[in-house]
């Protein structure tokens, strides 16, 4: 089955961006749709975003639209988040997914 691995986090000041990038094992992640989550201390896990296959269509909540923009390079297996204007209360552990299947994470700080 693929294995996704994130990167790209660290620290970021309020109002910053970041490109975060989800890599994974092998070609079938150009079939499926894929999913960003994100997830704070003593939080639950919220959604961000689900793109489909091919990248044609992504729906983003409403709390990173205009700010999030997802793209995917299926031709290499890997996926960025574009994040920008970046707030503290964004401070999380950002993870990509297809089906049941989650990477690591990459943990993203916002503070000054």
């Amino acid at each position: 089955q693929v294995q996704l691995v994130e990167s790209g986090g660290g620290l970021v000041q309020p109002g910053g961006s970041l490109r975060l990038s989800c890599a994974a094992s092998d070609s079938s992640f150009g079939t499926q749709n894929m999913y960003w989550y994100r997830q704070a201390p003593a939080q639950q896990r919220e959604w961000i975003e689900t793109t489909t296959p091919t990248g044609a269509f992504t729906n983003y909540a409403d709390s990173v639209k205009g700010r999030y923009t997802v793209s995917r390079d299926n031709a290499k297996n890997v996926a960025y988040l574009q994040m920008s204007s970046l707030k503290s209360e964004e401070t999380a552990v950002y993870c990509c997914g297809q089906k049941t299947i989650w990477g690591q994470g990459t943990q993203v700080t916002v503070s000054s």
